[in-house]
């Protein structure tokens, strides 16, 4: 096993890990994320102020630490191949959420074909925030695509990005910075100012990935039955757009993609925004989040072959620059 030394460890644990969860879906007990959410939430209790240094502070510490911890676990795993391998493989499992994203997304497409509309608005809360009590099937399936498509990049695309800059730190890392948007970087009177630090973050870490994410379906789309130049066209033209400088990007080439449109209206309690369009063709169905779903999956598969690639590519430029 001494040929599985550093990185190339690591692209053996990324494609173990994206095994893992391909079989599994997301662990169902003793997850880390619910226990780093776990060590975010005493944290805020802690250093909570109504102010953005404080959030400052919170993002660094509970960024910092499990990325330190990863850190060290990284070094200290450096020539025991087999325990590297172990540690990237649970980092990248506990991290990913594509099998278990395309599964409740085909759960909304069998509950809208079924005609199942309470059930259907039940579905709604396992793949976004938003408020489901006022959609009709439509608005259901438009809602499932844009999470589909958003959350590709968010729980499929960046992890496996930031495995492939950094390994084991870089899993570890994006995950808690999503969290924590996902924690304290929503619009909120608590926390419009302690989450900015953790939005903005999370804004930053996703810049490329997002991007890596729309072309990865732009290549993807003959799968589906879509055109790579209608979707290359769509996501120049409607990436920007949206409101995220980021989620507009995989929206935007999903659309194009499956030749539907979306945004409009969305409701979040009482925060109501108006997004605009993007793509030329019709509003979704059950058919398009089946075929979104596949769609995903394919970018994700896509994903793991670069990282894992790349963890390869980087290990070889080692051992040419150790060799007198």
């Amino acid at each position: 096993m001494r040929f599985l030394t550093g990185s190339r460890a690591d692209a053996v644990g990324i494609v173990l890990g994206a095994v893992l969860d391909a079989v599994f879906g997301d662990p169902r007990r003793w997850h880390p994320v619910a226990g780093f959410g776990r060590f975010a939430g005493a944290l805020e209790q802690r250093l909570y102020a109504d102010d953005r240094w404080a959030g400052v502070r919170f993002t660094a510490v509970a960024v910092g630490a499990p990325v330190a911890a990863a850190a060290i676990a990284a070094r200290l795993t450096r020539h025991r191949p087999v325990a590297r391998t172990a540690l990237v493989a649970a980092a990248t499992w506990s991290a990913l959420g594509g099998t278990s994203l395309a599964r409740e997304g085909r759960v909304m497409a069998d509950r809208l074909t079924a005609g199942d509309l309470p059930a259907a608005r039940d579905q709604l809360p396992n793949l976004c925030g938003r408020d489901p009590a006022a959609l009709d099937a439509p608005e259901l399936a438009r809602a499932t695509v844009e999470s589909l498509a958003e959350n590709t990049s968010d729980a499929v695309v960046a992890p496996l990005f930031w495995g492939a800059v950094a390994g084991l730190p870089g899993i570890v890392g994006y995950r808690a910075i999503n969290t924590l948007d996902a924690m304290v970087g929503h619009r909120s009177p608590r926390y419009a100012r302690f989450g900015t630090a953790s939005a903005r973050l999370d804004d930053a870490a996703n810049l490329a990935p997002s991007r890596l994410t729309a072309a990865l379906t732009v290549a993807a789309a003959p799968l589906v039955g879509g055109s790579p130049s209608r979707a290359l066209r769509i996501w120049l033209r409607d990436g920007s757009h949206h409101p995220s400088p980021n989620s507009g990007q995989c929206e935007s080439a999903a659309a194009g993609a499956l030749d539907v449109r979306l945004g409009g209206r969305n409701v979040y309690g009482s925060r109501i925004e108006e997004r605009p369009h993007l793509g030329d063709g019709r509003p979704p169905d059950p058919a398009d989040i089946r075929r979104a779903a596949t769609l995903s999956i394919a970018v994700g598969t896509a994903a793991v072959a670069l990282a894992a690639a790349a963890r390869l590519h980087l290990a070889r430029r080692h051992r040419r620059r150790r060799k007198p």
